[in-house]
């Protein structure tokens, strides 16, 4: 165990999340969500007494730094509360150095210090951060701005030695007026899909319309400014001719809407990302904010602007946040080296295997088997997975991030097009139009996608190749691309036996993987969570090193 400093960090807003650090060793960082199972659940007074004390382990020891990041709604109005929770709760070491810090600043350190690089430049863009007066990074610009006004984009020149912030985009909420591409994508995606985290809808939905449709023009770019015409802000408000799903609404103007809106986030996005680097001169680029999950920007962030390098963390959203304090406790107050790196995100605390016992044994409506070793359990589920049944797979520690990489996951054949809809539609109980993700072994991933290197978190869109895409439909979307994972070979050991072994009997280096988690649910994150899930959804198997459950009834095949 590393003996630095004991840093904890807790992001109190909108995918309210905690980290926890001893020196530069991670020991856990989760979302609120996993252990409430209420999907986006904000941060609250109490959950460091109720949620995160009792089921994390570490919390326990007295604690030599502590930093906590805000945003810009009421939870600031409670900062009494949240003060005599923590000296109620935690054994503050003395002389523990404690600061808030503003949501941007939590931001550029859950992607900068963890990033592969000495120098990079930095953007930020999410929908709202900070009140300007909260600021606590050097800013030229604070002090001269008026009114209730938000941070919405920033940027900055960063280095292991040194960070300089060289310009932001705030939002004045008196006026009610729609700036910043984060605001414009949460607006768009409110338009077609109310209530929280749904712009992947948006994203998917895209493709299957016309994006000239409409003929609104591009959203105004000037240097890292973005503000969105009045043709826009009236077609946004026009939500009853688009909200997806209501009666006489048409499936082609919601395409088409999304269309339109997702080319000019990415055009604009494009302008900004081009005029950052002419600002920072760095080949590097680190990207984070809500808007860093739009793999189809992503993409082309890699492609068309001159940076050489893009590092996009998994957890680019509020949920990072809370790495991104610990990080800074670690660096700013503690003085000490930063030498975690974003390789990985099995960030979740292990679960322990009395745990899994435990649950595994109080499932007597399931068959249940344990199996010797990983290459016995390997060769079960490539049998499975052949015979074109469905298999949820629970080992480890689970993904900080939204995205399932193989710990938490679904996983399927993608040689039938047909999969993809079963899933969606019986499965995940969602919309048809969604895709679904492949993974797929880092040797063999060139021969299948159009990608510029490995592509451990899924954070680009890639297109898979012409000639190869009808081996695998049920991964491949409607424009040709696919969201992608690559396992290497000092990746997931069961990953590779199983990417492996179905290489081997099918030719096809791929498995199709999709979270584990049902409608409006997060993801599993305890192997009871995984048995509750598995029972109410028609997965043909779970496993769970080193169970194989099946169920005595079984699911009808996918068709």
């Amino acid at each position: 165990m590393n003996d630095g400093p004991v840093v904890l960090g807790l992001n109190r807003t909108q995918d309210a999340s905690a980290c926890l650090l001893h020196g530069s060793t991670l020991i856990w960082a989760i979302q609120k969500e996993r252990l409430t199972r209420r999907k986006h659940h904000w941060g609250r007074p109490g959950d460091l007494r109720n949620i995160y004390r009792e089921r994390l382990p570490g919390l326990d020891r007295p604690i030599d730094v502590l930093v906590e990041c805000f945003s810009s709604d009421e939870e600031v109005a409670r900062l009494p509360e949240y003060e005599a929770e923590l000296q109620q709760t935690l054994r503050l070491a003395p002389g523990c150095r404690r600061v808030r810090i503003s949501h941007h600043l939590a931001h550029l350190y859950s992607v900068f210090h963890p990033s592969p690089f000495h120098e990079a430049a930095v953007m930020v863009v999410d929908g709202q951060g900070s009140p300007v007066s909260e600021l606590t990074e050097h800013w030229s610009g604070a002090a001269a701005v008026p009114g209730d006004w938000r941070e919405v984009s920033s940027f900055y020149r960063a280095s292991r030695e040194r960070i300089d912030c060289i310009g932001k985009q705030v939002w004045d909420r008196d006026e009610h007026r729609l700036a910043g591409l984060g605001m414009f994508y949460f607006m768009l995606t409110q338009t077609m899909f109310p209530g929280e985290g749904n712009e992947g809808k948006v994203m998917g939905l895209a493709p299957h319309g016309n994006r000239s449709a409409f003929s609104l023009p591009p959203l105004d770019v000037d240097g890292g400014q973005v503000s969105v015409p009045a043709a826009w802000r009236a077609l946004l408000g026009e939500r009853k001719r688009f909200r997806y799903g209501s009666p006489g609404v048409r499936f082609s103007d919601c395409a088409n809407l999304a269309a339109a809106g997702q080319h000019a986030f990415e055009e604009a996005l494009l302008q900004v990302a081009r005029w950052l680097h002419a600002a920072t001169g760095s080949e590097h680029l680190c990207f984070a904010g809500g808007t860093g999950l739009n793999c189809s920007a992503n993409e082309r962030l890699l492609r068309e602007t001159p940076f050489r390098q893009v590092f996009i963390p998994p957890a680019p959203s509020d949920a990072g946040t809370a790495l991104g304090c610990a990080m800074y406790g670690l660096a700013e107050l503690a003085g000490a080296q930063c030498e975690f790196r974003w390789t990985s995100d099995y960030l979740g605390p292990e679960p322990a295997l009395s745990a899994i016992e435990a649950a595994v044994s109080d499932a007597p409506d399931l068959i249940v088997e344990r199996l010797r070793g990983r290459g016995a359990l390997c060769e079960r589920m490539l049998d499975l997975l052949c015979a074109s049944k469905v298999v949820g797979l629970f080992q480890g520690r689970s993904e900080f991030g939204p995205r399932a990489l193989g710990h938490r996951s679904i996983l399927g054949n993608p040689r039938h097009g047909y999969m993809r809809d079963w899933i969606n539609a019986r499965v995940k109980q969602r919309e048809w139009f969604r895709p679904l993700a492949p993974m797929v072994l880092e040797e063999h991933a060139a021969d299948f996608f159009e990608l510029a290197g490995p592509c451990r978190f899924m954070q680009f869109a890639a297109p898979v190749r012409p000639a190869l895409a009808s081996l695998v439909p049920a991964i491949t979307h409607v424009d040709g691309t696919a969201r992608l994972q690559t396992v290497g070979p000092q990746d997931d050991p069961l990953l590779r036996s199983l990417l492996a072994g179905f290489h081997a009997r099918t030719g096809i280096p791929v498995l199709l993987n999709t979270s584990f988690n049902g409608k409006d649910e997060p993801i599993v994150e305890t192997a009871l969570d995984a048995i509750t899930s598995f029972r109410r959804m028609p997965l043909h198997a779970l496993a769970m090193p080193p169970f194989l459950l099946r169920k005595r009834i079984e699911p009808e095949l996918p068709e």
